[in-house]
């Protein structure tokens, strides 16, 4: 019985036993869900680093840091240090690419390669890691100095050595001097310190250094204090030297000596050749990427700022890592010097420095260009300023340079290539090739030229010889309404060939002679112009004399001339002959580069050439008063530009053709803002340079001069000690015999 009740207590405790083991009701459920954390991808987070690196957003890479990080450094200090890195890597870009990455759960290790891009040292490349961390569920960069290039780690910085060059010079195309490193003066007056007696000889002397007129010096300072400081001009230190004994025992002048980069002459050329100036405080971490210290001048225009690469040169320059002392940890790499390039230009600077003259006192422009070649001999924009006036240990500058930058007058503007005008009566000669080439009009051609244009219903166009009360010029062929510059026979002209050809047949001719595009001279700046088609026959009527919505450059105008001149060849314009190294290398040499061909056949060119030969050769020619008795083949079309504002600008555009070997010939434009007439402002002016170009000075005093270089109204108020020589007219073996 015992036996029996042990076992059913076995099979029921068995039982139960079994029972539980089994699966249950709540087992056959599903599982509860989970929500599992995602960890964020590392390579997209690194990447975007790295995107902003190559892009410079130092804000989105400060954001990356870990906390602690940013508690140990600011968001100004972490951007420092990379600037820091840039300027002393001079560099220029980075790539960076990821090469591997290995995760844990909490830390990341990204491997990658920087390609660094310098000014100075080239391209090289470094490999490097950094450590991430995950951290309020997102990675952030445990950041340190080794981030930036592995020499750096343990928060080394670089350190750049750099030795400059001597920056280059500016050459005349003969190799004098335009602007140098050199020592010069400052010249001025006091007044009240002019001894009894000596005030001509003082004046004839800074004159002589200066190369300002005696009557603008002494006017200068008429109305001045005794004791006052009057500013006169520069010289260099050579010049001076020269004359040391005898100014230094004058009463009157003061001399103030500086260290310059030196414009001789007060500015040859100086809208071409341009100016120097400190590098400003937003330019500064440019240029320091670029390898420069900060304490050095930079072209701003001009020659300068074109060719500041080569003028400056690249400096020997070494990049070492150094500790927060300043001591040298180790060297990075080397970079050698290239040699500072000097220029030799195409500029004439005697034919330069008197163009200057010739026009000085009118607001304008005046560009002188071999016909063959395309150099250009000089350009002038008037009024000019002196380069000199930059250099803030220049005395003069104190006193003269506010007023020069801002008397109105925009004297750092390139009138010759920057500004646009119309062009006036010297467009004729774009309108008769036109008409030539348009099959309806011959050499032959008569229209008769009376005092007004009537063609127009209800309108009244008038010729310029009414406000010069001369009588019509009566019928002209289509030459000599050129030679007469007869306005009625090119308002057909236009009014017909826009009527016949269509609006573009005039507009096409003169975008074929370069007009309304840049010229392509690259070496300044430049303004394209326009040429717009004309919407009506009004607009066809004022576009057949040079008037209406156009615009062109005097380059542009001399650049075609000369074309005219050589048979039909457009050369681009330049102004730099050559460029050599200071150990003596050529980098850069002159080629005349054609650009295109006048659209125009040969014999119509001619009966244009024969045509702008007569203006001048002839007394019914605009021209023959003002360039006769030269006994140079000169060929020549005025021009006088109604404007809205003022007085009309004056024009005159010609060249010579007299085959001399040692003297190629020019063609030569003069643009006188608002001077009146062409023949008689612009003309004489093309005279003049003529003059100096063929027999080395002026011969022919202009209508409104007292002598040469000076207006009629100033008067010397001295006996002028010692007597000067006039100008000697030239004999005759020193005149040209005319070729044709």
């Amino acid at each position: 019985m015992k036996r029996l009740i042990k076992l059913i207590l076995f099979l029921l405790i068995t039982s139960l036993v079994l029972t539980n083991c089994g699966p249950s009701e709540e087992s056959s459920l599903p599982a509860p869900l989970v929500e599992k954390t995602s960890v964020p991808d590392v390579e997209k987070t690194a990447r975007a680093f790295f995107n902003a690196w190559e892009s410079e957003d130092h804000s989105s890479m400060y954001a990356a840091l870990s906390e602690s990080k940013r508690a140990k450094m600011t968001e100004e200090d972490f951007k420092s240090a990379y600037e820091n890195f840039s300027y002393s890597m001079t560099l220029q870009s980075v790539k960076i690419d990821i090469l591997s990455i290995m995760t844990n759960p909490t830390t990341a290790t990204v491997s990658y390669s920087a390609n660094f891009k310098t000014a100075l040292f080239g391209e090289f490349g470094r490999e490097m890691e950094m450590n991430w961390i995950l951290e309020d569920s997102g990675w952030k960069l445990d950041w340190d100095n080794g981030v930036i290039l592995p020499e750096l780690s343990g928060g080394y910085i670089l350190a750049l050595d750099i030795k400059k060059p001597a920056r280059g010079n500016i050459y005349d195309r003969s190799g004098e001097p335009i602007v140098e490193q050199a020592r010069a003066w400052a010249l001025g007056i006091t007044p009240g310190q002019i001894e009894d007696g000596k005030e001509g000889l003082l004046l004839f002397h800074l004159s002589e250094l200066t190369g300002r007129t005696r009557e603008s010096i002494q006017a200068s300072y008429e109305d001045a204090g005794p004791t006052w400081y009057i500013p006169v001009g520069e010289a260099s230190a050579e010049a001076v030297a020269e004359k040391w004994n005898i100014i230094t025992g004058l009463g009157g002048i003061v001399l103030s000596e500086f260290e310059s980069r030196y414009y001789y002459n007060g500015g040859i050329a100086p809208q071409v050749i341009g100016y120097t100036l400190g590098i400003s405080g937003d330019q500064m971490y440019e240029y320091q990427r670029q390898g420069y210290l900060g304490d050095e001048k930079i072209g701003q225009a001009g020659l300068e700022k074109y060719a500041e690469e080569a003028l400056a040169g690249k400096p020997e320059a070494k990049l070492y890592v150094v500790d927060s002392s300043g001591q040298i940890i180790s060297h990075v790499t080397s970079a050698d010097p290239r040699p500072a390039q000097s220029i030799t230009t195409t500029l004439d600077s005697q034919l330069q420095i008197e163009s200057q003259k010739a026009i000085l006192g009118f607001r304008g422009a005046v560009v002188v260009m071999e016909v063959e070649s395309g150099r250009i001999l000089a350009m002038v924009s008037s009024p000019g300023f002196d380069p000199n006036l930059f250099e803030p240990d220049n005395r003069n500058s104190i006193e003269l340079l506010d007023t020069m930058l801002s008397d109105g007058q925009k004297r750092l503007w390139n009138r010759a290539t920057q500004s646009a005008y119309p062009l006036g009566s010297v467009f004729k000669i774009i309108t008769i090739a036109a008409a030539l080439e348009s099959d309806l009009y011959t050499p032959d051609s008569t229209y008769y030229c009376g005092h007004y244009f009537e063609e127009l219903p209800g309108e009244k166009f008038t010729d310029w010889t009414v406000a010069k009360e001369l009588p019509p010029s009566g019928n002209l062929t289509l030459p000599l309404g050129l030679v007469r510059s007869c306005n009625p026979w090119f308002y057909h002209l236009g009014l017909d060939l826009f009527r016949q050809k269509g609006a573009t047949w005039i507009s096409d001719m003169a975008r074929g002679f370069g007009l309304g595009s840049a010229t392509g001279i690259e070496q300044v700046a430049e303004d394209a112009g326009s040429i717009p088609d004309p919407a009506t026959d009004g607009d066809a009527v004022q576009q057949g004399i040079g008037q209406g919505q156009m615009l062109v450059t005097p380059l542009q105008v001399v650049r075609f001339i000369a074309a005219i001149a050589n048979g039909g060849t457009l050369f681009r314009p330049q102004v730099i002959d050559n460029m050599i190294t200071s150990t003596g290398t050529t980098v850069y040499s002159f080629k005349p580069e054609p650009q295109g061909t006048l659209p125009i056949q040969p014999q119509n060119l001619e009966v244009i050439q024969t045509a702008m030969r007569n203006v001048v050769k002839y007394d019914v020619g605009t021209a023959h008063d003002e360039l006769s008795g030269l006994n140079i083949p000169m060929y020549g079309k005025t021009g006088t530009a109604q404007n809205p504002i003022g007085d009309p600008h004056a024009w005159f555009a010609g060249y010579t053709q007299t085959a001399r070997e040692d003297k190629p010939d020019i063609a030569v434009v003069v643009l006188v803002e608002n001077g009146g007439e062409g023949s008689e402002v612009a003309a004489p002016i093309f005279r003049r340079i003529i003059e100096v170009y063929y027999f080395g000075g002026p011969l022919k005093i202009y209508p409104w001069e007292s002598s040469f270089n000076v207006t009629r109204t100033p008067t010397l108020k001295y006996t002028l000690t010692p007597t000067e020589t006039p100008y000697r007219e030239p004999t005759k073996e020193e005149t040209p015999t005319p070729s044709g």
